[in-house]
């Protein structure tokens, strides 16, 4: 059974039609990335999901219920966290406020995220808006993990940050993957999505152009060029 269904989702910005019968699935443990060029649709999937831009049709199914409806507070409650692009911090908060905005009393810890983000530890007293771009995007990870929620989806988590760090978001996704939490990734770097996830769609205008395994994925030159870029 999946976590999260997408079934045949048509999501609108006005009288813009921006996503034409979306359909995907999350399996329980699953790591799963969307890749596209920009403007593919990826992060209209991801407000489509947790209640920003509801979708006019389809459904979208967590855990067999539908949410399509419900307002994003009550997705988040249900389970689903998101770690948007851009990150979203609050600059003013220190980062242990931050951490502990949205915190549940259950599984991951403020102990454990320290963890996992040693540089966090360090700055926990600082605010949050004197961090790096690295250092917000692990901050962004650990305020959704302290949510102990059941999926969490990131939007471009590598975007704008320098190699080095980008070595190091993809090391801590492969070790969350490995403690068998849920993942659905948007990501435009096609190297480290393909590390860390176990099923890959792509999408194109909207719209689903392939869906396979990663290594599928890398043997298919046509949908490497024609919808990514990737040769």
């Amino acid at each position: 059974m999946s976590l999260l269904d997408l079934e045949n989702i048509h999501t609108y910005y006005g009288e813009s039609h921006v996503l034409h019968g979306v359909s995907l699935r999350v399996a329980p443990g699953e790591a799963v990335a969307l890749l596209g060029r920009n403007g593919a649709g990826k992060t209209t999937t991801i407000r489509s999901i947790v209640g920003f831009t509801p979708p006019r049709t389809g459904r979208v199914l967590f855990d067999g219920r539908p949410i399509e409806r419900w307002p994003s507070y009550r997705i988040a409650r249900g389970g689903l966290a998101l770690v948007p692009q851009g990150r979203r911090i609050f600059s003013p908060l220190s980062v242990r406020e931050n951490l502990l905005l949205g915190a549940r009393a259950q599984g991951w810890t403020l102990e454990r995220v320290f963890a996992l983000f040693p540089r966090l530890r360090e700055r926990a007293l600082q605010s949050g808006g004197t961090l790096s771009g690295g250092e917000q995007q692990m901050l962004a990870i650990g305020r959704a993990l302290l949510t102990n929620s059941r999926l969490i989806l990131l939007d471009e988590p590598s975007e704008g940050l320098a190699p080095v760090i980008v070595r190091d978001i993809g090391r801590i996704l492969l070790a969350l993957k490995a403690e068998r939490l849920s993942l659905l990734l948007v990501e435009q770097n096609y190297h480290l999505a393909l590390r860390v996830a176990d099923r890959v769609y792509v999408m194109n205008k909207g719209q689903v152009v392939y869906e396979g395994t990663p290594a599928s994925l890398e043997a298919d030159e046509e949908v490497k060029r024609r919808y990514l870029g990737v040769s």
